[in-house]
């Protein structure tokens, strides 16, 4: 139970610390409007997953470009969050898009055509 709430803790920090960075210590463009939803850390504290999404919606190859960019930075954002966490070691970042989002959205057009279809059946 301890160690849940430690990397829960821990997430959280990362979490805050790599949002403020993105916004005022990295000046790279394909970085702007990257949101943070949710920061997964592994139980031994060695890696963190930062799930970002964007403020605009991006297609596949616009979106690995901004993947990899948020990559390229992790070492720099991990070497100004050893300072801000209180453990041995700073636990490696990656980035990943989050597409949660998307799945949602999908399901919700699947069910708007499923109800439009099925009010149609009713008229007939």
């Amino acid at each position: 139970m301890t160690e849940r709430r430690r990397t829960d803790r821990v997430a959280e920090t990362i979490k805050k610390y790599v949002a403020q960075a993105l916004t005022r210590e990295l000046f790279d463009p394909r970085l702007a409007g990257v949101m943070l939803t949710r920061v997964e850390v592994t139980s031994d504290l060695m890696l963190a997953k930062v799930y970002f999404r964007t403020v605009t919606a991006l297609e596949g190859q616009v979106r690995k470009a901004v993947e990899r960019a948020a990559n390229r930075a992790a070492p720099t954002l991990r070497r100004g969050l050893g300072e801000q966490l209180a453990t041995k070691r700073t636990p490696e970042l990656q980035f990943c898009y989050d597409q949660g989002q998307d799945a949602m959205d999908r399901v919700e057009q699947l069910l708007g055509e499923i109800a439009a279809e099925s009010a149609g059946r009713k008229d007939e």
